[in-house]
């Protein structure tokens, strides 16, 4: 729950920034001039909070504020820069369209371009990273210490 309500601030934060973005866009000339500065300023937002504060202290603002953190599979450690990247389009590019996807059917819902016998990712695993919460990360820390002393 704790992740949904963390997307969910994430997104409020994000149409917070889109109001007071748009005073700017509105006074740039055109309608369209003002569309395009307004998707830009939007998608350097949404790299920022995603992939910049991600790196930084494994979470975005949302996730800061719900205490999840961000951690690569299998080791736990801080994730990169190129997986944040891919999961950060990931978000951006193809889950849109997951509810077309559900609406063509089944097949072509489950059927994404894959080996036969290849694991299928799931949300829980997008790009080698996965959601924790800040507390579980701790305990996994201090019983991984206790193992290797």
């Amino acid at each position: 729950m704790r992740r949904y309500l963390a997307v969910g601030l994430d997104s409020y934060l994000c149409l917070l920034a889109v109001g007071l973005l748009v005073r700017s866009c509105l006074n740039s000339g055109g309608t369209g001039h003002a569309v395009a500065l307004l998707v830009v300023q939007l998608v350097t937002l949404s790299f920022a909070n995603q992939v910049l504060l991600t790196m930084a202290v494994r979470a975005s603002a949302g996730k800061l504020i719900m205490g999840v953190r961000v951690i690569r599979l299998p080791d736990a450690g801080r994730p990169g820069f190129r997986l944040l990247v891919r999961r950060w389009l990931y978000g951006l590019l193809w889950l849109p369209s997951r509810p077309w996807h559900l609406l063509r059917g089944p097949a072509a819902a489950d059927a994404p371009d894959r080996a036969p016998g290849r694991r299928a990712e799931t949300s829980e695993d997008l790009a080698g990273v996965r959601q924790v919460r800040r507390s579980d990360l701790r305990s996994y820390r201090a019983a991984m210490r206790g193992r290797t002393d």
